[in-house]
């Protein structure tokens, strides 16, 4: 079953200073939410990522040995084209990435680390709009971090010695929902978009026989007119946005 969804998508709080981005593996913030982060870095905010494995298991090709630190080399490059220079890896086996206990603590201590005021995450729900399977990563991620958001917060919980609550997240935006309600506009950050993806050229030429900037440009400007359409007319990044 399909959720409903808003008519017009609303502008996303714009009242922050620090946001940590918490995704599954390399790769899956450049596949449209880019954009965005290089549009939040432009204004003077702070974005870091935090990635719950090395995508060492991603390309069929390689063994997972060599792809890990060739992904990870990929993903810091892809993440200084849009202005972030703070990359973490939790190590987390890619693939057989659990929700549980210990990726919400990981996760959880993450966001202490940090102080984000926004935390980024993907799609945690089953499927994409309905239509498509999403991968267990994905999910277990996606919700774990929604969940650590509150966890970071309690004293009680993860208690870690030196490292304080932090109980700041006010919102957690998730990429990739089948059910946005705000939106970023994207024209400022999307040519960077494109190169940001562009850097993780070995992952695209193991997926795809299509030239690698026609594959990024079609795929980034597609998404982002078709989340415009319920941004009045701009090209956009849609986030599902929680507030805490």
């Amino acid at each position: 079953m399909t959720e409903p969804t808003n008519d017009q998508l609303r502008p996303m709080p714009d009242d922050w200073q620090r946001a940590l981005a918490v995704v599954a593996h390399p790769d899956d913030l450049e596949y449209g939410c880019a954009a965005a982060v290089a549009a939040w870095t432009d204004g003077g905010r702070e974005v870091a990522y935090v990635l719950a494995t090395r995508g060492e298991a991603g390309i069929d090709t390689l063994d997972p040995d060599r792809c890990g630190p060739l992904r990870e080399r990929e993903q810091r490059a892809s993440a200084a084209v849009v202005g972030v220079s703070e990359v973490e890896f939790l190590d987390h086996r890619d693939g057989v990435v659990e929700y549980g206990t210990a990726l919400r603590r990981d996760i959880a201590l993450a966001i202490r680390r940090h102080r984000p005021e926004l935390v980024i995450t993907l799609n945690h729900r089953d499927t994409w709009g309905g239509v498509a399977w999403n991968t267990p990563d994905h999910v277990a991620v996606g919700r774990a971090t929604l969940d650590a958001a509150g966890d970071a917060g309690n004293r009680w919980i993860f208690p870690e010695p030196g490292l304080d609550p932090w109980s700041g997240v006010r919102w957690v935006a998730v990429a990739g929902s089948g059910n946005p309600t705000h939106a970023v506009d994207a024209t400022p950050g999307l040519e960077r978009a494109v190169l940001s993806l562009l850097e993780h050229r070995s992952y695209i030429e193991a997926l795809t026989d299509e030239e690698p900037e026609e594959y990024a440009r079609s795929l980034l400007t597609g998404f982002a007119a078709g989340a415009g359409e319920r941004f009045g007319g701009r090209p956009a990044v849609a986030f599902e946005l929680f507030s805490r």
